[in-house]
Formats: structure tokens, C-alpha cells, sequence
């Protein structure tokens, strides 16, 4: 099977005044396409940061990180702006929905940047709302919605775009059992029956559980399992 991300000898440091402090040592990994890895350790780990590298939020100190077949640490702001927008699905702890659209205008807000026309991103729109099992919720807002809701329409937010890759940073951290159960459900179905590849941090070892694999980052480095 062929990786979908590779990551060689890559180094992560922040500046602190004049203090550099090292977050990620000489990272080494790659992620098969089809994969659904787990990333676990304390924090302050550098779990988080490695999430933000992969998905082209943030840059290498050092090393290099090339995702299906793009060596992102060389592309400019802009260029990686647009490569994120066509190849990256964000889900996060605390959904990030826009209160004043509904669920159906949520989840479209990521083909407004693209070239389709208003009857392809509502096929779009339908089918990705239709996955997470919502599509009698289009038309509410978020705060007519439970969080588990707000969190699946969070997700299909995700994938709407059809993006290579999903990036999960804590994705149940904010839901009750109940609602994390279907979020993981979900997640494992997108990876097993949708081939989505996913990269999800998780401080819950149940939650890591469901994942296919696992690594652990401590202080920086990533231990060998």
C-alpha cells in the first residue's frame, strides 16, 4: 500500500523571546493511504503540533513532509493556503460552526471556494449531510442541535470537499459518551467503507482505540510501539 504521508527527520521549535524551544525532534513517520492513526501523549507532547504540520497549518523547522505526492514544507503561504482548501478535512474538538447558518449552510461554506455551481454544491451539501445521517437537520441551526449533531454536521463539513486526508484534533473531547460512540462510529466508517485516511489526536485511550493504529509522542519525540 502506498503512504499517503511522509514525514522525514522532521523538527519543530518556537521562538520565546530569544529562547528557542524545541516541540517535535527528528520526526520520522509515514501513514499508509487508507490508514486511520491515532496519536496519543501528555500534553505539551507535540501531538498537536505534528497535526498542524501534516495539514499545512504550520511549517517545519526542519525536514520535510510530502502528502500524496506534494512535498508541502516548499510551498509558499498562498500555495499552501489552496492546497489545504482541495486536499484537507478539518474536524475539531469544538466544531467551529457559524451560529447564524444552518446546518446545510455550514457544510457548504468550503465550496464557496471552489468553481462548482449552486446545483453541484447542493448535491454536495445533501450527500455529505446524508453520511452523518442528518439530512432531516439541514435546516436548523446549531444551537438547535446537540452537540453530537453539531459535531456530525462539523464532520460533513469535513468532507464535503472530498479531501484526501481528514485531520481530527480531539474530535470527542466535548461529547458525551453517547455522542462520541456515533462520532467514532462514523469516523470508522468513513475510513473502512468511504477509504477516507485519518490522522486524529485523542488524550482518551478508548477513543485511540478505534483507530486502526497508534503511535505516542513524548516530549517531542515519537516512541517506538
Amino acid at each position: 500500500m502506498e503512504n499517503l504521508i511522509e514525514i522525514k527527520d522532521v523538527s519543530k521549535s518556537y521562538r520565546r523571546d530569544s529562547i528557542e524551544v524545541p516541540v517535535l525532534n527528528n520526526i520520522d513517520l509515514d501513514v499508509p493511504d487508507g490508514e486511520f492513526l491515532a496519536l496519543m501523549g501528555p500534553s505539551g507532547s507535540g501531538k498537536t503540533t505534528l497535526l498542524n504540520l501534516i495539514a499545512g497549518i504550520d511549517k517545519p523547522s526542519s525536514g520535510n513532509i510530502t502528502i500524496h505526492g506534494t512535498d508541502i514544507s516548499k510551498l509558499s503561504e498562498s500555495a499552501l493556503a489552496k492546497w489545504r482548501s482541495s486536499n484537507i478535512g478539518f474536524i475539531f474538538q469544538f466544531y467551529n460552526l457559524i451560529p447564524v447558518l444552518t446546518a446545510y449552510e455550514n457544510v457548504e461554506l468550503p465550496l464557496l471556494l471552489t468553481n462548482l455551481s449552486r446545483a453541484e454544491r447542493k448535491q454536495h451539501v445533501e450527500s455529505a449531510l446524508g453520511i452523518v445521517g442528518l439530512a432531516d437537520r439541514m435546516d436548523f441551526y446549531p444551537k438547535q442541535l446537540s452537540g453530537g449533531q453539531e459535531q456530525r454536521v462539523a464532520i460533513a463539513r469535513a468532507i464535503v470537499t472530498d479531501p484526501v486526508l481528514l485531520i481530527a484534533d480531539e474530535p470527542t473531547g466535548d461529547l458525551d459518551k453517547n455522542s462520541a460512540e456515533e462520532v467514532m462510529t462514523l469516523m470508522q466508517r468513513l475510513n473502512s467503507e468511504f477509504k477516507k485516511t485519518i490522522v486524529m489526536v485523542t488524550h482518551d485511550p478508548h477513543t485511540a482505540g478505534r483507530a486502526k493504529s497508534l503511535r505516542h509522542l513524548e516530549k517531542g519525540d515519537l516512541v517506538k510501539e
